[in-house]
């Protein structure tokens, strides 16, 4: 079967087999003119090392598995392997969890500023921040005409 045949069969692009090729997950004759050929068992291998990859397996890591595949039998290296990438993609889940989380913070910052958060709502604009500051009360209306007809009259 030619390159265009297997990549329409197996749902894939013709540029996928060729990184197959590439990583060592499959392989193809060539014909004199050069044109890859495959069997027709490429399209149910291409789909198993499509169902590695939606595992979340990088290519050097189903190379290592497809021997097992062939043999049709697990060696306890291989289950160590997938136990491996397990862990890898259970802490990779939990950093997106925590970068998620900081976002959701930013996304309430956001929503809810504070002189703590955004130097700009700082009296002055932009100064250092200070916790005490935090804890007097802005002052209101009133206070703030007083205030400057105060700085008026002086």
């Amino acid at each position: 079967m030619r390159i265009g045949e297997i990549a329409h069969q197996a749902g894939v692009s013709t540029r996928a087999l060729r990184y197959y090729e590439e990583q060592g997950l499959l392989t193809s004759e060539r014909t004199p003119s050069g044109q890859r050929t495959y069997p027709e068992s490429a399209v149910e291998r291409v789909r198993l090392i499509q169902q590695f990859f939606t595992a979340g397996l990088p290519s050097r890591t189903i190379l290592q598995l497809l021997p097992c595949v062939d043999t049709g039998h697990a060696s306890p290296k291989a289950f160590e392997l997938l136990a491996s990438e397990r862990n890898r993609i259970t802490a990779a889940m939990a950093d997106l969890a925590a970068a998620r989380d900081a976002l959701d913070r930013m996304i309430d910052i956001a929503n809810h500023p504070t002189p703590e958060h955004c130097p700009a709502l700082r009296e002055p604009a932009w100064a250092p921040y200070n916790p005490a500051d935090a804890t007097r009360t802005a002052p209101g209306p009133t206070e703030a005409l007083v205030a400057s007809a105060t700085l008026i009259t002086m």
